[in-house]
């Protein structure tokens, strides 16, 4: 049991510990106390790795309050029990068995040669990606200045950081107004954010083991190899890129993107086909956009990510096995093979648990809010609601910061619990596996 409940209690500590530091007037650009809801709502978000949020982070919140989000965005994106090993992999402590337990579930492997150098691999790589985007986006923020100008810029160099994280660990939080539609005519900036973005949504576990892979041997046991999650994730990657892509641009050319110069919207279109899935930064605001573009969003929304990445969603793999699953039994398959590769049944039961329950989770979440806000339409609730349970941040016009108390209380729970994933829910309410030993007898049941 102790094991169900490690993550839980990292979590809820990070969260609880934000919210203090929130509520504190040095975090505030007003010098105030912030209200204990709205503290606690951004702390959630933010550990979450989500990015609704209740306040204007770049005017509401100090330079120190904005230092504080990017650092609870680090930890939920590399996450407790990681962070937490890192350091005493740092320190030479012995790492316990039950940690490792945690972490293999989280990446979403059952096992890993060199556990210690995969954790200082998973938050070295974080920071590293970061400090490359951070330096790129510097360079596009400071053309035309003289260098040595340049180097002294030290507002350029935060807002470049600041954005490097976010887009990195997808959380979505802007310290510009309307999300980061300032960079709608900086398609160098756009492109370099829909890259960090994708880079943070596949996972570590996929940059791990393509960056372990040496191409260009030809010796195949040499080489290596990609394994069969690493090629399913960047399979279906490319592919909802490109039919969401497709639909943007041709939803969208002459609606939200009319305002827009031709070399432009190519740039926008790929940013915000990514965007949906993972991260919820935006360069045209979401109200503006055509309804079956928004529905299709909250399609990819729902789907969301790649385990051990630091999207949301059912996952990206859960999503490919339901589908392959669905086509196998229409086809009188008996497995489901991906790749050439046989899906083991326990893997195949879980995709299709998993998707049920974050359904039961919207519509739970969905019919308490619909008796709470009277004053938000359905469409909004329902895109604020996949957009939590999704962890991507997402929100139509002022709907997150309209919600009632009640409302944002359920927001946060939707956060939270889609933060730790289906699986992780299913085994607090199941509790202890047992074995059930008596066998009943079958018989025939009429359906559909």
């Amino acid at each position: 049991m102790k094991n169900r409940w490690l993550i839980v209690l990292g979590f809820l500590g990070a969260i609880l510990l934000g919210a203090f530091i929130f509520m504190l007037p040095v975090s505030s650009a007003s010098h105030t106390w912030m209200k204990p809801m709205d503290a606690l709502f951004t702390a959630c978000s933010a550990v979450c790795i989500t990015g609704l949020t209740v306040v204007d982070v770049g005017k509401d919140l100090s330079c120190f309050g904005q230092v504080v989000l990017a650092c609870l965005v680090q930890l939920g994106c590399a996450g407790i029990m990681t962070c937490a090993t890192f350091f005493l992999v740092v320190v030479g402590r012995q790492v316990s068995l039950q940690s490792e337990f945690s972490l293999m579930n989280a990446y979403g492997v059952s096992g890993v040669r060199g556990f210690r150098s995969l954790v200082v691999w998973v938050v070295v790589a974080m920071l590293l990606i970061e400090a490359l985007g951070t330096l790129a986006l510097w360079g596009q923020f400071t053309s035309g200045q003289q260098f040595a100008e340049a180097v002294r810029d030290v507002h350029s160099w935060y807002r470049a950081w600041f954005f490097s994280v976010m887009a990195f660990c997808n959380a979505g939080f802007s310290i510009e107004p309307g999300s980061i539609a300032a960079f709608g005519d900086q398609p160098l900036v756009v492109v370099t954010l829909g890259v960090l973005v994708v880079l943070g949504g596949v996972g570590f576990i996929v940059l791990y083991n393509v960056c372990t892979v040496k191409f260009w041997r030809r010796n195949l046991m040499k080489r290596g190899r990609l394994t069969l999650h690493a090629r399913v994730v960047l399979k279906w990657t490319f592919l909802f890129t490109l039919i969401m892509f497709a639909f943007y641009v041709l939803l969208e050319w002459k609606g939200s993107l009319a305002g827009f110069d031709w070399q432009e919207k190519p740039a926008i279109a790929f940013f915000q086909a990514l965007t949906p899935r993972t991260c919820g930064f935006t360069v045209v605001p979401v109200e503006d956009m055509h309804p079956a573009t928004r529905f299709l969003s909250e399609v990819m929304m729902f789907i969301g990510a790649a385990p051990g990445g630091a999207g949301g969603g059912i996952k990206i793999t859960t999503f490919a096995v339901f589908i392959t699953t669905l086509f196998a039994i229409c086809r009188g398959h008996r497995d489901t093979v991906m790749f050439r590769r046989a899906v083991p049944e326990a893997i195949v039961r879980e995709s299709i648990i998993i998707v049920f329950v974050f359904a039961a989770l919207i519509t739970c979440a969905m019919t308490v809010l619909l008796a709470t806000e009277k004053n938000i339409s359905f469409e909004y609730l329902l895109f604020e609601t996949v957009s939590a349970v999704s962890t991507t941040g997402l929100s139509c016009a002022d709907t997150t910061v309209s919600l009632s108390t009640a409302g944002r209380v359920v927001i946060m729970l939707c956060m939270f619990c889609g933060r730790l994933g289906a699986i992780a829910i299913v085994m607090l309410i199941g509790g202890q596996d047992e074995r059930i030993s008596i066998r009943f007898p079958k018989e025939e049941l009429v359906v559909g």
